[in-house]
């Protein structure tokens, strides 16, 4: 599946966290560090349009079970919404806003024509058939075929989504809209419009950044101890990038535990393992707990499951000293001042995991040109987007004393408040 899945599938957890309001509260600090009034804040708070739909499924038993979707657009001031689609039995409606805003500020990062877009489905794909999760895939496209379109909002994959639920999707839209639409979605399968570089574009985006981020603190990436949390798509990737560029992977893991080496793990003997949930740990003895792998003596922590991982209960037992931040919102607030104060350089998940919205643009620019780059071509465009993208951020942190959090959400929401300007929205 495309995302790493949750280590803690929970919609609780100890700290009582709200994404949402941590999001708004950056937002809100980055808007006032720009200049901006209010009314920009209060616009862009909030998405602009919120859809919450419920979708009828005959499952295989016979029995009709009825699923609950949502669809938030943030802000299209820019261009039209772009955003994954999330299948987890923790989706909420909040956590779907805030992922929302969090795209529009990736979009703005890397300075792509995008507002930022979210959907997501209550539902374990991991307990359904083949044909329970195609039925759902179209269900969900019926019922929010109204919002979306390759002008309006393209969606994408998300947590426990891949391409064959994207075919199913844009097969569905295309008999609505009555013509082939491959531009209404992205993360296809290749022979369906889909781009060379989407699937592992998220973690080669991880990978180049975590580089720049090595360099800035002395670390060679080969021979550096990395821990990777999360061994789903994103960070089975990033393990095979990272352990063939020489770094040693001391710790991974997925749902069910972690597994710890402190000589590296033999990565290429995991990934011929794991099943296509990215699961593997359930087959070995020797586990030890997700706290404990972030309590790991290394040099660089890749959280890259889900949110609020990092917390104030555990900041400060943390070794390394660079976190680059696969998943979104894996830091929570209170972690990322404890940690900044340490001396400890957060590459924040706005930045670092832009390489899937940025590799979807070109999916989406190559549909709607009906010419297709090779891999070369997409590995080239994007290493010029992120390094440039980091540096912006790194310098901006630099010159203002802040932190690599605040300094991305400066540069990540500036395109969109200027556009609402000239468009005379505020």
């Amino acid at each position: 599946m495309v995302a790493d899945k949750a280590v803690n599938s929970t919609k609780e957890n100890h700290e009582n966290l709200d994404v949402l309001s941590s999001t708004r509260a950056v937002i809100k600090s980055a808007l006032e560090k720009l200049g901006y009034s209010d009314e920009v804040f209060e616009l862009l708070k909030d998405p602009m349009r919120m859809m919450t739909v419920r979708i009828p499924v005959r499952m295989d038993d016979g029995k009709v079970k009825v699923f609950t979707g949502y669809r938030a657009q943030h802000n299209d001031a820019v261009g039209p919404t772009k955003g994954g689609i999330r299948f987890h039995p923790a989706v909420t409606e909040k956590e779907v806003k805030a992922l929302s805003i969090w795209m529009t500020l990736k979009a703005g990062i890397v300075d792509l024509p995008y507002g930022g877009a979210k959907g997501g489905i209550i539902c374990d794909p991991r307990e359904m058939s083949f044909r329970e999760l195609e039925a759902l895939s179209r269900g969900y496209v019926r019922a929010v075929s109204q919002i979306v379109g390759p002008t309006k909002d393209i969606p994408a994959p998300d947590v426990f989504t891949n391409s064959q639920i994207m075919a199913w999707m844009m097969d569905e839209y295309s008999k609505i809209d009555e013509f082939n639409s491959p531009g209404f979605i992205t993360g296809k399968p290749i022979v369906l419009g889909g781009s060379h570089g989407r699937e592992s574009a998220t973690a080669k985006g991880v990978t180049i950044v975590l580089n720049e981020a090595a360099k800035k603190r002395g670390i060679n990436v080969e021979g550096a101890r990395i821990v990777i949390q999360g061994f789903g798509n994103a960070g089975s990737y990033l393990s095979k990038f990272l352990y063939d560029q020489g770094a040693k992977i001391v710790g991974i893991s997925d749902a069910y535990g972690a597994l710890h080496d402190p000589d590296g793990l033999d990565i290429d003997y995991l990934l011929d393992r794991r099943d296509s949930f990215g699961t593997v740990t359930n087959l070995f003895d020797n586990t030890i707990t997700n706290k404990e792998l972030f309590e790991l003596d290394c040099d660089i922590i890749i959280p890259a499951a889900v949110e609020n991982q990092i917390t104030r209960d555990n900041a400060q037992n943390i070794k390394a000293s660079i976190i680059v931040e696969a998943a979104n919102g894996p830091t929570t607030a209170e972690a990322t001042q404890i940690l900044t104060d340490r001396g400890v350089l957060i590459v924040p998940d706005v930045l670092a995991s832009a390489g899937g919205v940025t590799v979807s643009y070109f999916e989406w620019v190559q549909n709607n040109q009906g010419y297709y780059w090779s891999e070369d071509e997409i590995d080239e465009k994007l290493h010029e987007i992120m390094i440039s993208s980091f540096n912006t951020i790194y310098h901006t942190a630099e010159t203002r004393k802040i932190d690599m959090r605040l300094a991305a959400y400066m540069v990540g929401v500036r395109k969109t408040a200027e556009a609402a300007r000239f468009r005379g929205w505020v």
